[in-house]
């Protein structure tokens, strides 16, 4: 014969089960959200950064032009000082 001592514990536990669940009354409160000063410049910081464009085109637009043409020179030694700069960063 064998004995299976799981029914007995879920037995057990079934002998306490609740037969009916109580509502609790509304206490009048709601849940809201309130979003500090700072949090809203942060919001309107985020919404600029997205609105702006990732190319500043009156910058880009006449270096490119003056690449297309071939005119467009760029000294050795700026270019490496440039580099240094951004090295010893």
């Amino acid at each position: 014969m064998k004995i299976n001592p799981y029914i007995q514990v879920q037995q057990l536990y079934n002998t306490k089960k609740v037969s009916q669940t109580k509502k609790t009354a509304a206490v009048g409160r709601t849940d809201g959200v309130e979003i500090s000063s700072i949090g809203r410049e942060i919001q309107v910081a985020k919404q600029a950064v997205a609105a702006a464009p990732d190319i500043r085109e009156d910058i880009t637009a006449p270096i490119k032009a003056a690449v297309d043409k071939g005119t467009y020179e760029v000294s050795g030694e700026s270019f490496a000082e440039k580099l240094w700069k951004i090295a010893g960063e």
